[in-house]
């Protein structure tokens, strides 16, 4: 849960706490918690369905329920009793630092004063509109008659009461039925590791990740790049191949992808070489179109380049590795206004594996969807990033099966046999008799390749993940040549003192007014010295604009041209991004793409700040699979001849987006055809999950906000590649350095922790 905080305002002027009100008085409280915008309606809604369905309803059933429904909203499963008592603000969606109103009805805090956990306890499970569940009770697959009872239950009981956890049932269902799902999967691995032919897996292991040649000597030897000790994308193969439920998680730059290509490659090659030789029926999914795309391409272009010459059956290994991907809702078969899907336990998906990419984006529903219709011989493989922002619906599945990845708690007989077969050490740290059948599950690549020790965007992304403000500070401090700090100003306050964090080469940015320095943000990409004048170096805006311009084909010029022209466009626009943490307000999307478009518009750069102006780059915001364009694309506005009266040619207005499917081609598209689009000279957060930029800048807004989490701050950083700007909107120019990063600092410990029961084995569900 994010725990908001609020200065010495309104909302610490409350009045003496008052008796808890009755049913009628709750009622009219949750009215004016929405009034408010602090819940919302349909929270208050389902109050008021309780209350019609049970009059005699106690008070503290309705505020729960409320709260719970409200806790949906926000991405947690459950509503924890505890939790709430010890941190009742948290519960609602309460306004950042400073924005509070005048005349504020009473708080949670005030309500729930004095109320103790067993009496909440004891109030909902006295009620009739409650099930109270003792943790005994093992969830079960999803089938048609499963949604049917489940529908007269709920009805009947819309609430479970699981010990201090309480739930909407529907989700308390969901939950049972992914950690048994997950259960019954995991049930036996250690029977099918020592059924592996040993010999076998270790030969193709070695075919796939051969022993490094030695590296030639340098002059000096310390200048050596040293590689991992241990080598993590081997390990996870051979943890994968004898599970039949398995996760990898690691950063950017740890190599996912190339591992799940050669775990692939290793399954179908002991498949080929089994007593009963066939091929593996291996699917491909992501939760989003755009993370599908992104896929679909890294994957079709490693398995070009993947060495499978010394792997048994290697060329027909290669022809059965998958290199297309769809995403969950049509691999499922998603149907029109329903929650169903046409693939369920009673019409099971036709695969042996599953591989799903960017499952930190998987929530509780989709995640119990998918289990359920896996067949029960088949592989599940989940990849993603632990550390990155949760799904936007409630859960947080990834997150929560990994949560003792870092740690991994191998038993030792798992260590042993990952020794015996992969050549690799398992640090006796990462051991543990106590280990949990999801440990033996679960892989976590501990190597970068893409940020090495010097890094600094690799070394403030660490120290985020880790919660230490002062750790993040002081790599910002260290003048690191990959990042940068930007102040943003409140609009018509002046340049202030030469104070502030050093960014490269020790260079300490002034403090400008927002016109300027946004400007040169979106413009220039921001405040890079000795940057400027060489090659390769972080681009802003100008950079793409500049050659969209210049390169434009002649309008006799064929067609291949033009695709050529608008992948160097493409490319280019792929140089940088602006990362917002929010849709709204002064920092947010909405008003910052107008914002940069109008001073893009006043340099000369676009020719319009409004419309469809050559050089507008626009965001795909759902699926069009007519078009073949995916929620999350990336399209420019180009020109391109046209055959007009008399045949004589005439420029028209093409949007031209990425094939995404491995490919160089170009998909042309007229305006008029898009119909949920929008401008991206601005970028939130949670859009640019599953996108990389060779230079991302994160502005960071000058308020508190739950959306800034650890999480949030952390992916940010992460979506760069080679440079990062972090840009701090300020409210006084002449603030202290303490006051001007504080908001930084708070995100920087706040960690997105969403109430649920999964993850947690047997009574501790509990």
């Amino acid at each position: 849960m994010t725990t908001p905080t609020h200065g010495s305002g309104q909302l610490d002027l409350l009045a003496p706490a008052t008796p808890f009100p009755g049913p009628a008085g709750m009622m009219d409280l949750l009215g004016e918690w929405v009034a408010q915008g602090w819940l919302r309606a349909l929270d208050r809604m389902l109050a008021a369905f309780l209350l019609e369905q049970d009059p005699t309803a106690d008070a503290r059933l309705l505020l729960a329920a409320a709260l719970a429904s409200h806790q949906l909203g926000r991405g947690h499963v459950c509503l924890d009793l505890q939790a709430t008592l010890d941190n009742s603000r948290f519960v609602l969606s309460l306004p950042p630092d400073g924005e509070t109103g005048t005349a504020l009805p009473r708080l949670p805090s005030d309500v729930l004063e004095g109320l103790q956990a067993d009496d909440w306890r004891r109030a909902l499970d006295a009620s009739r509109l409650v099930e109270s569940i003792d943790g005994s009770q093992p969830g079960r697959a999803i089938d048609d008659g499963d949604h049917r009872r489940a529908a007269s239950a709920e009805a009947a009981r819309p609430l479970v009461l699981h010990g201090n956890r309480l739930y909407l049932r529907r989700y308390w269902r969901y939950e049972q039925q992914v950690q048994a799902g997950i259960e019954a999967r995991l049930a036996g691995n250690a029977a099918r590791r020592e059924a592996l032919p040993t010999a076998v897996l270790r030969d193709a292991l070695e075919a796939l990740f051969p022993p490094p040649k030695p590296a030639r000597t340098l002059p000096d030897a310390a200048e050596a790049p040293a590689g991992p000790a241990t080598d993590w994308q081997k390990l996870a193969c051979a943890l994968m191949a004898g599970t039949a439920f398995g996760v990898i998680t690691g950063g950017p730059g740890t190599g996912k992808t190339t591992t799940v290509v050669k775990l692939l490659a290793l399954l179908q090659s002991l498949a080929l070489t089994g007593e009963r030789p066939a091929a593996l029926r291996i699917r491909l999914a992501a939760p989003t179109g755009k993370a599908a795309a992104r896929l679909n391409e890294s994957i079709a272009a490693t398995v070009l380049q993947l060495d499978l010459d010394h792997l048994a059956h290697g060329e027909t290994v290669r022809r059965h590795i998958p290199v297309e991907v769809t995403t969950l809702h049509r691999l499922l078969g998603s149907r029109p206004d329903s929650r169903q899907f046409r693939h369920h336990a009673g019409n099971p998906l036709a695969l042996d594996v599953l591989v799903v990419d960017e499952a930190s984006m998987i929530d509780l529903e989709m995640m119990a969807a998918v289990l359920a219709a896996l067949p029960a011989h088949a592989r599940l493989l989940m990849l993603g990033d632990k550390d990155q922002l949760a799904s936007v619906e409630a859960g947080a599945v990834l997150g929560e099966l990994c949560a003792r990845a870092r740690t991994a708690h191998y038993l030792p007989q798992t260590a042993e046999w990952l020794q015996r077969v992969s050549g690799q050490p398992v640090d006796p740290a990462l051991t543990d008799a106590q280990g949990r059948p999801l440990d033996q599950a679960v892989a976590m690549l501990r190597h970068s390749y893409r940020f090495d020790a010097r890094s600094g965007i690799g070394q403030l992304a660490e120290a985020v993940n880790a919660g230490q403000p002062q750790w993040v500070m002081a790599v910002l401090a260290q003048g690191h040549h990959d990042l940068a700090t930007s102040w943003l100003a409140p609009e018509g306050i002046g340049a202030g003192p030469a104070q502030g964090i050093p960014g490269p080469s020790g260079y300490a940015p002034r403090t400008q007014a927002s016109a300027g320095a946004l400007a040169r943000l979106a413009v220039e990409g921001g405040d890079w010295p000795g940057h400027a004048a060489k090659p390769g170096s972080p681009k802003g805006y100008r950079h793409y604009l500049t050659l969209l311009r210049d390169r434009q084909p002649d309008l006799d010029a064929d067609d291949s041209a033009f695709d050529a022209w608008a992948r160097q466009v493409l490319e280019a626009h792929a140089q940088f991004q602006i990362l917002c943490a929010l849709r709204r307000g002064p920092w947010g999307v909405e008003g910052l793409n107008l914002t940069i478009a109008r001073e893009l518009a006043r340099q000369g750069l676009i020719p319009a700040a409004q419309g469809w102006y050559l050089g507008r780059p626009v965001l795909v915001t759902r699926n069009d699979y007519g078009l073949g364009l995916m929620n999350g694309d990336i399209g420019i506005t180009l020109a391109r001849p046209v055959a007009g009266q008399g045949g004589r040619l005439a420029w028209s207005p093409r949007v031209a987006f990425a094939a995404g499917d491995g490919s160089q081609g170009i998909r042309w598209v007229l305006p008029s055809r898009l119909q949920a689009v929008e401008s991206v000279f601005a970028l939130t957060v949670h859009k640019s999950q599953g996108s990389e930029f060779a230079h991302a800048a994160m502005i960071v807004p000058d308020a508190l906000s739950p959306m800034l989490t650890r999480e949030l701050i952390y992916t940010g950083i992460t979506r760069a590649k080679s440079w990062f700007t972090l840009a701090l909107a300020q409210r006084r120019a002449d603030a202290t350095l303490a006051a001007r990063t504080a908001v930084l600092r708070t995100a920087v410990e706040r960690r997105v922790q969403r109430s649920s029961g999964l993850g947690q084995p047997g009574d501790d569900r509990d």
